[in-house]
């Protein structure tokens, strides 16, 4: 039996005893062998579970210390990332939100400053205004023209390259990719970005759910990359992970993103823990080649909802679909509590498929859309308010 620290590891018989305990007896045993609950919820791609190779892994890490730069578990993904993104360096941080406040925070250096992104953008509506609060920026909000993704004509008519004093100069285009399981095209992003650098705006891309454009045969992760200064890619969205994302740029934006996190605490010791089981997610899970399952399953079950009778509100071109219950006369509370009664976990119209959703959660969102669209009877029963199910950040 393995040791560590002079303690020995927990034997299987074990795991359901200490689960119990961790948790005040809420729970009978994890699921690091099995998707558990998180194969049928399509609430969003950070409920996915991470697996027993994350568990090894984190198992077999290094335990040294991060704001040191001492482990080498740590370090070798750091040097990882930037290799497959093309850039000079990376940096751990602890979340997406973290990723983007660090890096914004980062190259805006002194106000006054604006910052120039699409009126949907995470940085915008779900990271309790940090771009105010940290870094003191304007943010001036972009409505994309052709309703799905923003352009350079879009871009042009928000952005500030005046002298006058009056006006808050930008300094920096947030680009946020995929958006609303949306892809911004490759073209559109080089676009943005010569005409951005031509005028010194820095740019920074909100990467969280980069591997799905990727995947989707947008282009490629390095040629996404070249299109800007810094860029927050998360391990915990669709990947698996358990925690943490990443920032990539040159070596100068790493250093200064350094003394930027500390003082937001982001520093770890024994990080490790996180990074092990993050690199196992870039490995088995992107470069393992399961996102493209994930899209085609959303167009299967888009497929599905529209044959019987459903519309939807946007395109599935990656992990996302979108049904409109305004068209099919329920609301999101009545949607959500009739799949709970198949034993699904929705958040209201918009479903997104992760790799732990298979064949049987998509079953029962048949039996659901039957429901919904046919006016069959469900014989399931609902244990939690809707409101319970809804989560309001992702």
């Amino acid at each position: 039996m393995a040791t560590t620290n002079g303690a020995p590891a927990l034997e299987q018989q074990a795991v359901q005893k200490e689960a119990q305990h961790q948790a005040n007896g809420d729970v009978a045993i994890n699921n690091w062998s099995q998707p558990g609950p998180a194969a049928f919820d399509f609430r969003s791609d950070v409920v996915t579970t991470p697996t027993t190779r994350m568990l090894n892994a984190i198992a077999s890490t290094s335990l040294l210390d991060d704001v040191f730069q001492d482990d080498p578990t740590t370090n070798n993904l750091e040097a990882f990332m930037a290799d497959l993104t093309g850039k000079e360096a990376a940096l751990l941080v602890l979340s997406g939100t973290m990723g983007n406040q660090v890096a914004i925070r980062t190259q805006l250096l002194a106000p006054p400053h604006s910052v120039v992104t699409d009126h949907r953008s995470h940085i915008m509506e779900w990271e309790a205004g940090g771009v105010a609060s940290l870094c003191g920026a304007l943010v001036k909000p972009v409505t994309p023209s052709n309703g799905a993704y923003v352009t350079l004509a879009d871009v042009k008519k928000q952005t500030v390259i005046s002298s006058d004093i009056h006006a808050c100069p930008t300094k920096l285009i947030s680009l946020e990719n995929t958006l609303s399981g949306i892809i911004l095209p490759l073209e559109e992003c080089q676009r943005i970005s010569t005409w951005a650098h031509q005028h010194d705006i820095l740019m920074h891309l909100d990467g969280a759910r980069l591997w799905e454009a990727v995947a989707a045969g947008a282009g490629s992760l390095k040629d996404y990359c070249a299109c800007f200064d810094s860029i927050s890619l998360c391990f915990s969205k669709g990947l698996g992970a358990p925690i943490g994302s990443i920032i990539v740029g040159n070596k100068a934006f790493r250093e200064r993103a350094r003394w930027v996190r500390k003082s937001i605490g982001g520093g770890l010791r024994q990080a490790g823990v996180v990074t092990a089981a993050a690199r196992v997610a870039v490995e088995d899970n992107f470069l393992g080649g399961k996102l493209k399952a994930c899209h085609a399953r959303a167009r299967q079950i888009s497929e599905l909802w529209i044959s019987k009778g459903g519309k939807v509100t946007n395109p599935v071109e990656t992990n996302m679909v979108w049904f409109d219950l305004d068209a099919a006369g329920i609301s999101t509370e009545k949607f959500i509590e009739e799949g709970e009664k198949v034993g699904l976990r929705l958040l209201g119209g918009r479903l997104v498929v992760h790799y732990q959703i298979g064949d049987e959660a998509v079953s029962r969102l048949e039996k659901l859309m039957q429901a919904v669209l046919k006016g069959k009877q469900l014989n399931g029963t609902a244990e939690h308010a809707p409101e319970k199910l809804q989560f309001p950040t992702e």
